[in-house]
């Protein structure tokens, strides 16, 4: 079977949806062999992706299509993988091209989240309605469509009237970096290059509203007298402002830390370290760092209310991201017993186990099978 991708984002993404199509590309390619997998992109940002076979990969062919990249992946691309003999299409990125149908070709599409129509706040209007057509598009024309997790499948049957039967719920997992142990002298060179000392708290993600980064902050101000630090990681946002402010409103100026651009080799031995990772997002379509910090050994404070408890499972504790009381509660119970945040990891090893690679690979495989 010959399986082609819309891999844009494998090949032009740094994180979120470029991290997603790399480990179902490189899954595919490691586990389920007898297939052959076409990455179609604009451009191949090599560096991003050496490990996917460069005879593997199709750029537009035409000058037309090469200039106009946007209507190739919308359009004209199907009369390639018509020629390329394509017998399933996946749109890893929550859109697929038109024509797909008519050329005798199934298709298959990612839908990540509906964090747009759930924080319609967070979006310009113009951005929300793209996505919306877009992704509406996309489920109406599809085959088959994967939800990245219950959550997002939930979304898609009560905002979209999407067949619940159409859906499949398939999980991915982190980069592989966060699973190999790194030795004690490179922890120690992170702690020492980010002067970190003494047990810390870790909060990985982008410094924005959803984050809710600025109530981790207000939480961990109302915990009892603790040497621990909170180190928060992540790229600045106009929202960043308003942790400072909070920072300062609790006087933790010499406690919480905020680090940016640090690079992902430096972030294994971070989560290492760490005691406790928290992650109270108000709302996510899946929670790769949850996972990160799980294959780490690092128990996991996170939200409710969306699909963070899918990703944790009982590797972790549980809060509303909307009240400080609760988190600062759970918070607390993970800083003074030792004896919980060693069962929580124990809890959390069996639980990733499920995210595998391996697993992954023969549930698309699958999937892709049942459509021809």
């Amino acid at each position: 079977m010959r399986i082609g991708f819309d891999a844009k984002r494998a090949f032009a993404n740094k994180t979120g949806l470029g991290n997603y199509s790399r480990f179902v590309l490189d899954a595919l390619l490691t586990n389920e062999k007898t297939q052959t997998y076409l990455a179609y992109a604009p451009k191949n940002k090599a560096e991003l992706f050496t490990e996917f076979p460069g005879d593997n990969i199709r750029l537009p062919q035409t000058f037309l299509d090469k200039k106009l990249s946007a209507y190739w992946r919308y359009a004209s691309i199907t009369h390639q993988l018509k020629a390329d003999g394509i017998d399933v299409f996946h749109g890893l990125s929550n859109e697929l091209p038109q024509g797909l149908q008519k050329a005798g070709i199934k298709s298959v599409v990612t839908i990540h989240d509906l964090i747009f129509e759930r924080l319609p706040h967070l979006f310009k209007p113009i951005d929300r309605l793209i996505y919306r057509n877009k992704f509406q598009s996309a489920c109406r024309r599809a085959d088959s469509i994967i939800a990245i997790s219950e959550q997002t499948k939930r979304d898609l049957v009560a905002l979209y009237h999407v067949d619940s039967q159409k859906i499949q719920v398939v999980y991915q997992d982190c980069n592989p970096i966060f699973k190999r142990q790194i030795a004690h002298s490179q922890k120690e060179e992170i702690r020492r290059i980010y002067d970190i000392q003494g047990p810390y708290i870790l909060c990985v993600g982008t410094l924005e509203e959803r984050k809710n980064q600025h109530r981790l902050v207000e939480a961990f101000a109302n915990v009892a007298s603790n040497d621990f630090q909170l180190i928060l990681v992540g790229k600045p946002t106009r929202y960043t402002p308003k942790i400072l402010e909070y920072i300062k409103k609790y006087n933790l100026e010499t406690k919480v830390k905020i680090l940016r651009d640090v690079p992902t080799a430096h972030l294994p031995a971070l989560y290492q370290e760490a005691e406790i990772f928290a992650y109270i997002s108000i709302y996510e379509g899946f929670g790769i760092p949850i996972l990160e910090a799980l294959h780490s050994g690092t128990p996991v404070l996170a939200a409710k209310g969306s699909c963070l408890e899918e990703a944790g499972g009982p590797g972790g504790l549980y809060a509303d991201p909307y009240q400080k009381e609760d988190i600062s509660h759970q918070l607390n119970k993970l800083i003074t017993d030792a004896a919980l945040r060693k069962r929580l990891v124990e809890a959390g090893k069996q639980h990733i186990s499920q995210f595998s690679g391996e697993n992954i690979a023969r549930q698309l495989v699958d999937l892709y099978e049942n459509l021809r």
